[in-house]
């Protein structure tokens, strides 16, 4: 007699949509998924990043490599976020004769952090372009392509700094407090689909830019700011996503995840 399986099926067969597959904890995202059984579409603005994904993918799981693909999405312009953004749906749908069970919004660029004196009203604009207008208008397309069901669900990513603020950060974290009356009231719009926003703190990834020794140091600095000691690695963070994917009693909430950093 076999053991029964309540927990390990829950996204076997799902199909899911991370935009922002192709690195960091889009990637390790679609790792877990495919490790849980899912079939994964990632999307990102590059499609060599796309293609080096896939192939990283599919060697890693070589059992799954025909549950796995992708499709170049730039989210960063606005002449064609609309645009394309309904054409990544159109290809991750089939053109809708393919729903999704859920859709992961883990996409940036880089971090628009300057000093107030220094920003600009194009600034302003340009630092919600990906973070914030893109997963509305995501949104409104993934309301067409899930399931209606509250096994369905959109998840975005915001940050540690929309709860904590800090010097030189107000205009990512306005966008990033703004996630969470996003995901509140998509919550409603989108009901019964499941609509939360996952808060990270720091976490290493590729979206640091800097040299290796500017990096150590700026990690050593906030590990003195954090409860658990350490900046937090893309495979731990990744467990809140899948909460947020697996927990149909789960919507319009704040999944945080920091090291302690909003109590140190």
């Amino acid at each position: 007699m076999s053991d029964q399986v309540k927990y390990a099926n829950k996204l076997h067969g799902a199909r899911i949509l991370i935009i922002g597959g192709s690195s960091g904890i889009g990637y390790g995202l679609a790792e877990a998924c495919l490790e849980f059984g899912a079939t994964v579409i990632i999307s990102s603005s590059n499609p060599t990043r796309i293609n080096s994904a896939i192939s990283a993918l599919q060697s890693a799981y070589p059992s799954a490599s025909t549950r796995i693909t992708g499709h170049a999405c730039n989210l960063a312009d606005a002449q064609t976020l609309d645009a394309n953004i309904v054409s990544l749906f159109a290809a991750a749908t089939a053109s809708g004769s393919e729903k999704l069970d859920h859709v992961v919004f883990t996409a940036g660029d880089a971090l628009a952090i300057k000093p107030l004196a220094e920003i600009t009203l194009e600034y302003i604009q340009q630092a919600g372009m990906v973070r914030f207008n893109a997963p509305l208008l995501v949104a409104r397309e993934a309301a067409l392509a899930l399931h209606k069901s509250s096994r369905s669900s959109y998840t975005i990513t915001t940050g540690a700094v929309s709860q904590k603020p800090m010097p030189g950060w107000a205009v990512v974290g306005a966008y990033a407090g703004g996630h969470h009356t996003i995901a509140r009231g998509l919550a409603l719009d989108m009901r019964p689909v499941r609509v939360n926003t996952v808060s990270p703190g720091a976490v290493d990834t590729a979206l640091w830019t800097m040299g290796e020794a500017e990096k150590k140091a700026m990690f050593e600095s906030y590990e003195k700011r954090l409860a658990t000691g350490k900046v937090g690695r893309v495979e731990d963070v990744v467990e809140s996503f899948l909460g947020a994917l697996r927990d149909e009693n789960c919507t319009g909430s704040v999944i945080s995840t920091n090291g302690g950093a909003l109590i140190m």
